[in-house]
């Protein structure tokens, strides 16, 4: 099983898909970097050999993805808490931060639904 960025690659799988497994690399990047490579995008990641898997570490290095991006991400958030925007505002009160409803499906980041009594008439 090969390692990028401290990632298990799954062997049994096509690497331009296995590449997906590091955070931060989707598949338009994924090909992308195969491409820049020069590696055939069907090639089962098991039959990588080592040059081919130094050449796909040496492209992924021009990008910042796993432990970087997620710092980024969560740094950005922060400051955007910070500054009381009306995002770090949806942030911290975990809410929908992007313009979702929240009376009828938000429940992944409301947590479990509270049923509330009924009113008297």
């Amino acid at each position: 099983m090969a390692r990028i960025k401290g990632v298990d690659i799954p062997n049994n799988k096509r690497i331009e898909i296995a590449l997906t497994y590091v955070y931060g690399i989707g598949r338009n990047l994924s090909k992308q970097i195969l491409n820049d490579a020069k590696i055939d995008f069907n090639k089962k990641a098991g039959s990588l050999d080592n040059a081919e898997l130094d050449i796909i570490r040496e492209q992924i290095e021009k990008y910042t993805i796993e432990g970087d991006l997620r710092r980024e991400v969560s740094m950005n958030i922060k400051t955007k808490m910070e500054i009381n925007s009306y995002e770090g505002t949806r942030h911290k009160k975990g809410l929908p931060v992007r313009g979702q409803r929240t009376s009828r499906n938000a429940r992944t980041r409301k947590g479990k639904g509270k049923t509330v009594a009924n009113k008297k008439k």
